[in-house]
C-alpha cells in the first residue's frame, strides 16, 4: 500500500521472518508483523520486481492484524536475484507468483487472508483472488492496473504522446534495428546480456522513462523509480521487461472478464484521477464488474499517491479489521 506520511500507529517491526523453499531453486523471503493471533493480511508489492518495503509498518493496527510481507521471485531478499544474468527467468511468471502466495499461506497455517497492494500488486492480487476466491476475506487495491496488453502498450508507447522527448530516449535505448518493433521484448533481450554495462544502461533508460511518466503528477516524486541501488534497478527492469513483454501471461482483459469470480469479496479500490501510467478507465470498468467493491477516485493524485489517497486506503484497512 501507499504509506508515506501516514503515522496512525507506532512503527511496527517484524516479529518473524524466513525463507520459503519453492522446490525449483527459488527461496521466497517473508516476514510477519503485528499480532500473531490477529487477522491475517498479505501485503503484495508492485513492480513487478520492486520488492517489499523494508521500513516499519504504520498503517496496520498491530493489535488487530497479522501482516505478512514477502519479496516476489528474484527480487528484494528472495533468491536467486534477477541482477545475476544466469538466473533462469522462465521460472518467474504470474502463475509462479500465484502458486508462491498459496504455498506461503499454507506454510504459515492461514486459512483465509485479506490482500492489499497497488500497481502491479493489484494485478497479482486480482489474478490470485480469481483463482482462489475461497482464500480471500477482503481486498484493498490502490493505483489499480490489470496488466492488459492495452494498458501495457499505453504505459510504454501511448503515454509518449505527452512526453515525446522522453519516449524518444526510451525508444533509442534499444538497437536501431529494433526501434520500430517490440520495444519491451528488445529491452528484455538487453537485460539478459552477460555484459553488466549493457544491462545497467538499459535499466537506466527504462527507469528514466518510468520517472518521466509520473513527472507532472500533482505529487510526483523526482527519480521515484530510479532511486534504488544498482542491483535493485537491474532486477526491477529485468523482471518488468520479462513480464510485460509476455503480457504477464494473461489473456487480454482476463482480469476484467473474470471479475465475477470476486463476487462476495468486499473490496476497496483507490485510484488517482491523474494517474498517467494507469489511466482511471481500467479501475472504473473493474468497479462496474465487481459490485462488492467501492471505488474512490482521488482528485489530487496520480500513480505516486497523495495524503488523500493514503487516508482513503487506510480507512478501508481500518474498516476491514472489524469484519
Amino acid at each position: 500500500m501507499l504509506e508515506n506520511s501516514v503515522e496512525l500507529y507506532p512503527p511496527t517491526n517484524p516479529y518473524d521472518n524466513g525463507f520459503l523453499d519453492t522446490g525449483d531453486g527459488n527461496r521466497i523471503y517473508y516476514e510477519q508483523l503485528g499480532n500473531p493471533q490477529g487477522k491475517p493480511a498479505l501485503s503484495v508489492h508492485g513492480g513487478p520486481g520492486a520488492g517489499a518495503p523494508q521500513r516499519p509498518v504504520r498503517v496496520w493496527d498491530p493489535e488487530c492484524y497479522r501482516l505478512i510481507r514477502f519479496d516476489q521471485r528474484n527480487c528484494g531478499r528472495s533468491t536467486p536475484h534477477a541482477s545475476d544474468p544466469t538466473v533462469d527467468m522462465t521460472l518467474n511468471t504470474t502463475q509462479h507468483l500465484i502458486d508462491d502466495m498459496e504455498r506461503l499461506r499454507e506454510h504459515l497455517g492461514i486459512e483465509r487472508w485479506l490482500l492489499a497492494g497497488g500497481s502491479w500488486g493489484s494485478t497479482l492480487i486480482l489474478a490470485y483472488a480469481q483463482q482462489h476466491p475461497e482464500r480471500v476475506t477482503e481486498i484493498s487495491l490502490a493505483a489499480v492496473t490489470t496488466a492488459s496488453r492495452n494498458e501495457i502498450d499505453w504505459l510504454y508507447r501511448g503515454a509518449g504522446r505527452f512526453y515525446p522527448e522522453a519516449w524518444d530516449r526510451f525508444r533509442d535505448g534499444v538497437p536501431e534495428d529494433e526501434r520500430d518493433g517490440d520495444l519491451l521484448a528488445a529491452y528484455a533481450r538487453l537485460m539478459e546480456n552477460p555484459d553488466r554495462a549493457i544491462r545497467e544502461k538499459a535499466a537506466a533508460d527504462w527507469l528514466a522513462w518510468e520517472d518521466a511518466v509520473i513527472s507532472n503528477e500533482p505529487n510526483g516524486v523526482p527519480n521515484m523509480y530510479s532511486n534504488r541501488e544498482v542491483d535493485a534497478r537491474i532486477a526491477f527492469v529485468r523482471i518488468c521487461a520479462h513480464f510485460f513483454s509476455n503480457g504477464a501471461w494473461l489473456t487480454e482483459d482476463q482480469l476484467l472478464r473474470n471479475a465475477h469470480k470476486l463476487a462476495g469479496i468486499p473490496g476497496v479500490l483507490v485510484h488517482g484521477r491523474h494517474d498517467m501510467g494507469c489511466p482511471v478507465q481500467t479501475v472504473w470498468e473493474l468497479a462496474k464488474a465487481w459490485p462488492d467493491a467501492r471505488l474512490h477516485i482521488i482528485e489530487d493524485s496520480g500513480h505516486a499517491g497523495s495524503e488523500a489517497m493514503q487516508r482513503t486506503s487506510r480507512a478501508g484497512i481500518e474498516e476491514f479489521k472489524h469484519r
